[in-house]
């Protein structure tokens, strides 16, 4: 099974004040992981630079011309109170967003039977018209734009594992009726979204919360019960991975207690759904990950099974 996977330099560029978690680093505990001689199958690219017009797919233009704008040529900008631009941010966002369609591009046209994206910044805070949670562009929400708009898939499921609820991509597919966003997530958290409640002017917005302390038994009975059953359901004919890796125990910004087998054995679910439904096609995307011991297992475990081991 021929696993495609993109990253770039540029992730690495996008500088951080000292002590903010959303690090380079983080890219480099990912590139160790797929070092192992075990993934010497993957095919490997460089996430080209996508357009404003690309990024523009989940975002109004005028958004996506400020963040251009934003663009420092020195120090750091701040766009939220969490979210900062550096003079490298503009591009790794773009080449998040590129690696993203790219990836999409390459499923469809049958070139990979699936992807994985490892950029950063993350993604699936940003709302349309809303920066916050160190996403600028929602890759993941452009991802799924792009398999409807460029490839014709008429239902995409876009499916969430962070451990913080994607609410970017729920405010941009909340009145979609192509598209469900199932997602799994603690609460309370930030955002603070993403109760059983929302659900969408088209029910298709799928929100599971879990607690904290929760461990793998309840987190793998509610994926598969109120996830994967909603998700097949749907019988989507492209599937979107938000890869989230901070509900792993060692993550210091959430309290799930996860660890990366819980990770891989939902990749697995999610390729069964994939399988009988959209030709195996699936596309998954970096989001959150902290620790970088767990970000690194967890990626690895993820890819793993991606490679259909």
């Amino acid at each position: 099974m021929t696993t495609l996977y993109l990253s770039h330099p540029a992730a690495l560029d996008h500088a951080m004040p000292p002590g903010h978690p959303e690090r380079p680093d983080r890219i480099r505990a990912v590139d160790r992981a797929l070092e192992d001689e075990r993934f010497a199958g993957l095919v490997r690219a460089a996430a080209p630079l996508a357009t404003s017009e690309v990024a523009a797919l989940a975002h109004p233009v005028p958004y996506v011309e400020a963040i251009v704008e934003a663009s420092p040529k020195s120090g750091f900008v701040q766009i939220d109170s969490d979210t900062l631009m550096s003079p490298g941010t503009l591009e790794a966002a773009l080449r998040a967003v590129g690696g993203a369609v790219h990836a999409v591009d390459a499923v469809m046209r049958g070139e990979c039977a699936n992807a994985f994206v490892a950029m950063r910044p993350p993604g699936h805070h940003a709302e349309r018209m809303q920066a916050m949670g160190f996403c600028l562009f929602n890759h993941a929400a452009i991802a799924v734009r792009h398999a409807r708009q460029v490839h014709g898939a008429t239902r995409v499921a876009l499916v969430d594992w962070d451990v913080h609820h994607g609410n970017g991509s729920q405010d941009i597919f909340w009145d979609d009726p192509s598209v469900m966003f199932a997602s799994t997530h603690q609460m309370p958290l930030f955002p603070g979204t993403g109760a059983v409640g929302e659900r969408g002017t088209h029910d298709t917005i799928v929100n599971v919360p879990l607690r904290a302390g929760d461990g793998s038994a309840i987190f793998r009975e509610v994926f598969e019960k109120g996830i994967l059953a909603r998700v097949a359901a749907f019988a989507p004919d492209f599937i979107v991975v938000s890869a989230g890796f901070d509900a792993h125990r060692l993550d210091p910004l959430g309290s799930v207690e996860l660890d990366e087998g819980d990770f891989g054995w939902a990749t697995r679910k999610l390729m069964e759904v994939a399988d009988k439904h959209a030709g195996g096609r699936i596309v998954s995307v970096l989001e959150g990950g902290y620790d970088l011991n767990g970000l690194g297992r967890s990626v690895a475990a993820h890819v793993d099974a991606l490679m259909g081991r």
